[in-house]
């Protein structure tokens, strides 16, 4: 089960204690979110993951959303130190903002399960397929078919975080 908060908004106008939980749900599935908010999910918005960084700060990175089923999936490069990271504390926040009304918005809380190593000689060509995938729904069909942000310096390999979704936040509509 997932909570789910619903934020009091702002979109018909001020009203008491806006800005404070007005209800919370229980899903059993992502797939149940109101269509309010899985669109912040399924349109290619950047979102930005939170991550405990080494000093014991909160990181912030912008970044690709993507989901699969019930799981989100974070892919990051091997070598990164936000890697690093999330293998200390594998407790992620992650917020999808509407570009057009940043009173639209939904936050996520996750914890990772599994890590799949894009080298992996059973799972590997998943990573690979799935950075693959979120190419094509950020950059687009003229971007071409494989992920081309790849460090030209190294051997980048790439690590896929398949993550429960604990607890979610909603705010707002479209409009």
């Amino acid at each position: 089960m997932v909570t789910v908060a619903r934020f009091l908004d702002v979109s018909e106008g001020t009203q008491p204690n806006q800005f404070s939980v007005g209800d919370r749900d229980q899903i059993t599935s992502i797939s149940e979110l109101d269509d309010t908010y899985k669109q912040l999910m399924d349109k290619p918005l950047a979102c930005v993951m939170a991550v405990m960084g080494g000093d014991g700060r909160p990181n912030l990175t912008p970044m690709w959303f993507d989901y699969e089923g019930d799981k989100v999936l974070i892919n990051v490069a091997e070598h990164r130190k936000k890697t690093e990271w999330i293998r200390a504390n594998p407790q992620v926040s992650i917020l999808i903002m509407n570009p057009e009304n940043m009173y639209h918005w939904m936050s996520i809380k996750v914890t990772v399960d599994r890590e799949v190593h894009e080298d992996d000689p059973e799972e590997g060509a998943k990573v690979t397929e799935q950075v693959n995938r979120i190419w094509q729904k950020y950059i687009g069909p003229d971007g071409g078919d494989e992920y081309g942000l790849r460090d030209p310096g190294g051997n980048e390999r790439r690590v896929l975080f398949e993550c429960t979704v604990d607890r979610i936040a909603t705010f707002g509509v479209p409009g």
